[in-house]
């Protein structure tokens, strides 16, 4: 080892005459003959604390320990001791369905069983199996301190696959706006479908999407603060969450950025900065390629990353802010990675297959469970109203004008037609009409 060992150190731990009890404590093997769980000292001197030196340490007992498998590896700071162990593998059998999940979660994906202290049952793609599995939940409520997700990976990894998950499971309880910005098309199946407000793929469609979406943030938020002033609780048109998915935003800037209106970066600013208290969440998915060019309010809103498909060191290092615990698997099934929630410590993850229900290539059950899962079409108006909607509104008519209300209407009087009249009292013993009043006299001239 030579990462444990210093030409100014006079007793390596490492050392040919020495003897392996001194280094290794625990040891165990597989079938196989590779071995599956180790425990070694290392010097005190060992930095440790520093992510890239313990990041070339596993490394190198992944190598040796043997390849095509995943080890995760405990680092004891405080004793001095290693940790490694042969992690099972994530299943991949399990496909979109109705989790058991809280108002405001989601499931990103499964992790390793020991990682989070929760199972949720699952069922397999043939629908007969059902088991446990430990989820990676995800809050996108108020209260959530990481409202908004940046996936990133590269094509093929599965982003756009964990993005069709997320909708899905929050189509029930929240309405939609899909920004397709590489034009893939892989979001088509929700047209239509109730809760979609729009899935907009070539740039003017998206630009205008965006453009409502800042709108609509604003609105929401005088709403809110109008209901706060006056100390009632916020409206239902407020309440309901809206959720704001893009996909690969810096192509949809480069195709944008001719014009002078604002771009799509800049029409994320007011969901990204202020979709918490608005009941906003917005998901972007990225290429690495294009992550440098996201900009620096878009990386400080997204607290919730996702990194998918094959990574080097330095992507996840950039993007999770620490090395993931485990090592890189080398073969990456679709939607195998990591995440990082905020400050929490990095998970394991395999996104549940969700492909596109309309591509020829899924199969009968994967587009079945797909299609289970979509709302109903939204309801579209009759012809009637579609022509009523459609029609100028109509001229109000009037009514003649009887009574007081002609009275009130006339022509309005002169100066001299506006004296009061004399009254002349009738005679009395003259005969009254049949009405019982006696007729009127006309004044004296």
């Amino acid at each position: 080892m030579p990462h444990f060992g210093a030409p100014e150190n006079p007793d390596p731990l490492y050392a040919y005459a020495r003897t392996w009890e001194t280094a290794f404590e625990e040891y165990a093997f597989a079938d196989d003959g590779r071995p599956a769980h180790l425990v070694l000292r290392y010097p005190g001197y060992f930095a440790d604390g520093d992510p890239k030196a313990r990041w070339h340490v596993e490394r190198l007992l992944a190598a040796k320990s043997g390849r095509g498998r995943e080890y995760r590896f405990d680092w004891d700071q405080e004793a001095g001791r290693l940790t490694l162990s042969v992690l099972p593998a994530l299943p991949t059998t399990l496909c979109a369905q109705r989790f058991v999940t809280a108002p405001g979660e989601a499931v990103l994906g499964f992790t390793d069983p020991d990682a989070v202290g929760r199972t949720v049952p699952v069922t397999d793609l043939d629908g007969r199996s059902r088991q446990h599995a430990a989820p990676v939940l995800w809050r996108s409520d108020p209260r959530s301190t990481e409202p908004h997700l940046l996936a990133l990976g590269r094509p093929g990894s599965g982003t756009t696959t964990l993005l069709r998950s997320l909708l899905l499971q929050a189509l029930p309880h929240a309405d939609v706006l899909v920004v397709d910005g590489a034009g893939s098309g892989g979001y088509g199946f929700l047209h239509g479908r109730s809760g979609v407000l729009a899935v907009e793929s070539d740039p003017a469609g998206a630009l205008a999407a965006l453009e409502w979406a800042a709108h609509e943030t604003e609105r929401r938020l005088v709403r809110a603060h109008e209901a706060r002033r006056l100390g009632r609780p916020a409206p239902d048109d407020i309440r309901r969450p809206l959720w704001l998915v893009v996909g690969r935003p810096a192509t949809l800037t480069h195709l944008t950025s001719t014009d002078g209106r604002p771009g799509p970066q800049e029409l994320l600013r007011a969901p990204l900065q202020h979709g918490r208290p608005a009941h906003i969440s917005v998901v972007i998915a990225e290429q690495p390629d294009g992550a440098e060019a996201l900009g620096p309010y878009v990386a400080a809103a997204t607290r919730a990353r996702v990194v998918l498909g094959p990574a080097s060191y330095e992507e996840l290092h950039r993007t999770l802010s620490t090395p993931p615990p485990s090592s890189p698997v080398p073969d990456t099934p679709p939607g195998r990675g990591f995440t990082r929630l905020g400050d929490g410590p990095v998970h394991s993850l395999q996104v549940p297959a969700t492909p596109d229900p309309y591509d020829d290539a899924t199969s009968e059950v994967q587009r079945g469970a797909v299609l289970a899962l979509l709302p109903g079409h939204a309801a579209a108006p009759s012809a009637t109203e579609a022509v009523q909607s459609a029609a100028p509104p109509a001229a109000p008519r009037c009514r003649p004008a009887t009574g007081a209300a002609r009275r009130r209407t006339a022509t309005p009087r002169t100066a001299a037609s506006t004296r009061p009249r004399r009254r002349h009292p009738s005679p009395p013993g003259a005969p009254r009409p049949p009405g019982g009043r006696r007729p009127r006299r006309r004044p004296r001239r």
